[in-house]
């Protein structure tokens, strides 16, 4: 079957029906809702019962583009900078050095086992390097897992941060695979260029994005949606235009955003989580569809091979070298080189070499659709259970709050204010948005002459205002007279 314009939106809405009940399921049967994307992809597929032909490397590796800019702002819109900020250092290690080692040893073994040539292997290495953050983010949110001692926001920042490297060195070895006369050390320039000018980019966009979104007025609250989805392509196209890393600049636009204060926080929250998951699913979709199971066998041998040298070896022994300068029970980094998924980015960078024209970029693609399927198997699988066995798992009620979570739900609040805006206050005539308030409590209610509203980021505080302030805790209720400028009682 042809995907023609008449029949596409029923055989994708069909798909993304199918997704969704599937992954509503596959949890009770212990296998990642990824694999099963991907194996609905396989199975509507030219060689599948559905019979969906689609062989088009070029509008796979857009739609890849397109989903990987919303699963990384969704990722990173969800990352709490008081969560990462003590484990910083090791997450930039892990998303840069880590990326480095794991890309070098998959080479050289890839080099040594098959007929590769080194730039070759270093490529395929490149492209299997980076943990996958849509596998990460979707199995540790959906397995609700509480881990110890910062391992959780350890994973995410370094899932969110390491596509970008991972990039880099694709393009960076695929160009010495194209072009044999250049030296390897060409690959340093372009290495720094792109996260040097993506980084900036990222915070100044983030900054930019922060204003934009909360001094413009669009009057309704679904335009703001829209704003920051422009907001999100806007970061990625300019940043790559001047040759900087489009994809970290995005995550890095997203962590800031996501800990300010924003008008619409909550509705921007909860339709970016729904549309990361869209995305994933239309990614996996996609590319279960571009990959022929028949050309996949044949690589099978070198697969296995591959796979078992990256999980057992390459990833272990990056991971320790890369967390060497820091203070860390063995035991949580044996559980950070056991968490290192692989997923659809991987599968997406194998399309450049196709586009590229790359002799081997065939078997590439298929060997890096099965050392993927692999990775979803053994470890997405097995999460859980290496949490219990390597003792870094906490009970559920100790799991730590992400934004999403502090956003989408009230949680406990144990002490409650009324506080009332006499004339001559500073905060009057600002929005809810503008004030400097506390994370740790909410305006519940605003009684205006008589009347009760149910405040939003964009209301503006008149005088004789009376706030009904939740929080959790006394402190907070301190600190909301701070910034409102009243003195506490």
């Amino acid at each position: 079957m042809n995907i023609e314009i008449g029949n596409v939106l029923l055989i994708g809405s069909i798909l993304l029906f199918i997704s969704v009940i599937a992954g509503k399921t596959s949890y009770k049967f212990g296998v990642p809702t990824l694999v099963l994307f991907l194996a609905i992809g396989m199975l509507a597929g030219s060689e599948g019962i559905g019979g969906i032909f689609f062989d088009d490397p070029a509008l796979a590796q857009f739609i890849g583009i397109v989903s990987l800019n919303f699963i990384l702002f969704s990722g990173g819109l969800d990352t709490n900078w008081t969560s990462i900020k003590p484990v910083l250092w090791q997450g930039i290690a892990l998303s840069t050095a880590g990326v480095l080692f794991t890309a070098v040893l998959v080479g050289a073994f890839v080099w040594v086992i098959t007929d590769f040539t080194i730039y070759e292997g270093l490529l395929l290495g490149a492209i299997v390097s980076s943990t996958d953050a849509a596998a990460v983010f979707s199995i540790l949110r959906s397995k609700s897992l509480a881990l110890k001692s910062n391992l959780r926001p350890t994973l995410e920042l370094e899932s969110g941060s390491n596509d970008p490297m991972a990039y880099v060195l694709t393009i960076a070895f695929l160009g010495l695979v194209v072009n044999q006369d250049q030296s390897i050390l060409s690959v340093i320039p372009f290495f720094l260029q792109q996260m040097v000018i993506g980084a900036l980019a990222g915070l100044l966009f983030g900054k930019a994005s922060r204003y934009v979104i909360n001094k413009i007025k669009l009057g309704f609250e679904g335009l703001y949606i829209v704003l920051v989805i422009a907001l999100v392509f806007i970061t990625f196209s300019v940043t790559s235009l001047v040759n900087g890393n489009g994809f970290l600049a995005v995550y890095l636009c997203a962590v800031y955003l996501g800990n300010q204060d924003l008008i619409h926080k909550r509705s921007i929250l909860q339709m970016f989580d729904g549309l990361a998951w869209l995305m994933q699913i239309i990614l996996f979709l996609t590319l279960g569809l571009l990959v022929f199971p028949s050309h996949v066998i044949p690589v099978i041998g070198i697969g296995v091979l591959v796979s078992a040298f990256l999980i057992i070896v390459a990833r272990p022994v990056s991971v320790l070298l890369s967390l060497l300068p820091f203070r860390m029970k063995m035991r949580r980094r044996w559980y950070i080189s056991w968490a290192g998924l692989k997923g659809a980015v991987p599968i997406v960078f194998a399309t450049y070499p196709l586009l590229a024209g790359v002799d081997k970029a065939g078997m590439i693609f298929n060997i890096v659709f099965f050392v993927s399927l692999i990775s979803l198997f053994t470890q997405g699988t097995t999460l859980s259970l290496m949490a219990s066995w390597l003792h870094v798992a906490l009970p559920e009620k100790a799991k730590q709050k992400t934004p999403t979570d502090l956003i989408l739900s009230e949680g406990v609040k144990s002490e409650i204010a009324e506080l009332t805006l006499i004339e001559g206050n500073a905060s009057i005539g600002k929005r809810i948005v503008e004030l400097d308030f506390p994370k740790t409590a909410i305006i519940a209610m605003i009684k205006r002459d008589g009347t009760f509203l149910t405040p939003k980021g964009s209301t503006t505080l008149e005088a004789n205002d009376t706030l009904i302030v939740l929080s959790e805790n006394k402190q907070g209720i301190n600190s909301v007279y701070e910034s409102l400028d009243m003195d506490s009682v």
